[in-house]
């Protein structure tokens, strides 16, 4: 069973995918991001709720400001380079999205649909470089 850490700044969006990935066979495990909590990525250390997963699931505007979600998403590739990222962002692609290198992520920019929220979590596991 692939287990997923999703993160959303947006309850009722993350209990929706959460039901869906849950439906389609995935372990998953929801965390509010940093709006609102500490974050320990965001302050250079290791986020024990990223330890152990095989996929990371991320609001690209989970920190509520542009410049905050691209440090979140740049450290957790730098801390936890082994686990993919998929990078949500319904509509609007952050112009700081990377889809290869040390920062790359597995974009999702659409409206959400589950069935291609599960095959971004494939891709981005299938295709992932640590």
């Amino acid at each position: 069973m692939t287990r997923v850490l999703l993160v959303n700044h947006d309850r009722d969006v993350a209990d929706l995918q959460t039901d869906s990935l849950r439906r389609r066979g995935y372990d998953v495990t929801e965390c509010l991001g940093p709006v609102g909590a500490s974050c320990p990525i965001l302050a250079g250390r290791s986020c024990d709720m990223a330890e152990g997963v095989d996929v990371l699931v991320y609001d690209a505007f989970v920190t509520g400001e542009p410049d905050g979600a691209q440090r979140l998403i740049e450290g957790l590739r730098e801390i936890h380079p082994s686990v993919p990222i998929v990078l949500c962002a319904n509509g609007l692609e952050p112009d700081w999205m990377q889809t290869a290198g040390v920062h790359g992520v597995t974009p999702l920019v659409a409206a959400t649909n589950w069935a291609q929220l599960a095959a971004s979590i494939e891709q981005a596991i299938a295709t992932h470089v640590a």
